[in-house]
């Protein structure tokens, strides 16, 4: 039955009628939701009717599914570009070509990407120059304010505040394991999935463009926080990419300790942020665990903390030993494969998948 909708979804792109084709897709999906060219050939659906968020998101599951699908990567590279995100458009574009080396397509889109990333350079240059008038009053956000809904559950609620050079967005939820979680940077598009019990998908277009490889995020007890490097420093007067809002504003940036960084957020009414930091900090000092859990908020303290050599360590001392061994020692455990051992008067069994 899904193939039979893809194929009519297929006879309704070659027919123009794209709002049936994405609902075809749609439809496929929903019976098997494993088909990574279902995922793919959505995208370019998305991508004719103008839905380039969406497009992306379509391609990143395709790639998830299936890693050596040309199409996928392709089809995130045109998303990409027409989002302006140009070096995370032609990282995709780069990984594709090298799977569909025949296809000139990647070859001319890349040369485009490398075009336009050279005349955002240039552009860059010339907004930096003395005429410009640096302000640090945050403009009107009007109606691009949005608050984050998802599924129509209030287990998650977000909240950002910028520096300038950097913004920070938490997204509140107690007890969300960390493996459950993947966050996805772009230039300018976030992905913020939460699976489980309680799924959360989360995929604004940000207000600017930020810097994806030194951007990073962390899985606390109460929260997942994110923590973006901006790539202009530019006051940004909502977290989303707004229309209405075309002029950006520069930040002055001001003497150390002269002056607190602005906190606006994704709810009109006010807030103290200084506490309601200060409370969640407290919150997870003073979260009482014991048992396996707390073992595992001792363990994961130690790994967040560490440096790569440990980090590489303990997780592969962890799987080859099917969780018996936690090695912090990378010299001892990097070239030998490490062996589990079981406790006394217990046998090691390997798991039939």
């Amino acid at each position: 039955m899904a193939s039979e909708l893809a194929e009519k979804a297929k006879e309704a792109i070659i027919d123009d009628d794209l709002k049936l084709a994405l609902d075809l897709y749609s439809r496929a999906i929903e019976l098997d939701s494993t088909n990574a060219d279902y995922f793919a050939d959505r995208a370019q659906a998305n991508i004719k009717l103008n839905n380039f968020t969406e497009a992306v998101a379509d391609a990143n599951k395709a790639i998830e599914l299936a890693s050596s699908i040309p199409k996928a990567y392709l089809r995130k590279g045109v998303a990409c570009m027409k989002l302006e995100e140009y070096h995370t458009a032609k990282r995709a574009l780069e990984i594709g070509a090298s799977l569909a080396q025949d296809d000139s397509r990647f070859t001319n889109l890349i040369k485009e990407c490398d075009l336009r990333i050279a005349e955002d350079c240039y552009d860059q240059r010339k907004s930096l120059a003395p005429n410009v008038q640096p302000s640090a009053t945050p403009a009107s956000v009007g109606s691009c304010q949005k608050e984050t809904i998802s599924s129509g559950k209030p287990k998650y609620r977000h909240e950002y505040y910028q520096k300038p050079e950097e913004v920070i967005l938490t997204i509140f939820a107690k007890g969300i394991p960390a493996e459950n979680v993947t966050v996805d940077f772009g230039e300018q598009i976030l992905s913020v999935n939460v699976s489980g019990e309680d799924t959360y998908h989360f995929q604004p277009r940000l207000f600017g463009k930020v810097l994806p490889d030194r951007s990073k995020y962390q899985v606390l007890s109460t929260k997942i926080e994110i923590r973006f490097v901006k790539a202009e420093v530019i006051n940004w007067t909502s977290l989303e990419y707004c229309k209405e809002i075309t002029v950006p504003q520069k930040i002055n940036v001001p003497s150390v300790g002269s002056q607190r960084p602005s906190y606006p957020s994704s709810k009109s009414r006010a807030k103290d942020w200084d506490k309601l930091e200060a409370e969640v900090k407290k919150e997870e000092k003073d979260e009482k665990l014991d048992g396996d859990a707390a073992l595992n908020k001792f363990f994961r303290e130690i790994y967040q903390s560490a440096d790569e050599d440990t980090r590489r360590a303990m997780t592969k001392s962890f799987v080859e030993s099917s969780g018996t061994v936690l090695s912090t020692d990378w010299k001892e455990v990097g070239s030998k494969k490490v062996e589990g051992s079981a406790p006394e008067d217990m046998e090691m069994k390997k798991w039939e998948y």
